[in-house]
């Protein structure tokens, strides 16, 4: 598995415009690409402006290429991304995924959380 990372940054007053167009136009399409396994997307907030770490994961190399082309580690912008970044990398970079715990972590909490309770709700 491969994970494709980059950043950008936006000014503060832009910064939920761009969460909204990574979630609701850019994750959609990726997901339509095969060999896309999903990703993450990371924002810190300052005063002056937002960091927004764009972490996807993929099957292969290859499946990166489909969603980025041959020169895969130059960065995909929508037209309205470009509009509302105020500064991001020149390159995105690839790692392999060595170690995932995430999926299992997922999964043992769904089987060790408790069932609620519904103590607090009755009255003594």
């Amino acid at each position: 598995m491969m994970a494709r990372h980059w950043r950008g940054w936006t000014k503060s007053q832009h910064a939920d415009a761009y969460e909204q167009l990574l979630k609701e136009r850019v994750l959609p399409e990726l997901e339509r690409i095969t060999g896309y396994r999903g990703g993450y997307i990371l924002r810190k907030n300052s005063p002056q402006e937002s960091e927004f770490v764009v972490m996807n994961l993929f099957e292969s190399l290859e499946a990166v290429q489909q969603f980025a082309g041959a020169n895969y580690t130059v960065p995909v912008f929508e037209p309205e991304a470009q509009k509302l970044l105020c500064r991001f990398e020149t390159a995105a970079n690839h790692y392999e995924v060595r170690v995932n715990t995430v999926g299992e972590l997922l999964m043992l909490s769904a089987i060790t959380k408790p069932a609620p309770s519904h103590a607090a709700n009755r009255r003594a």
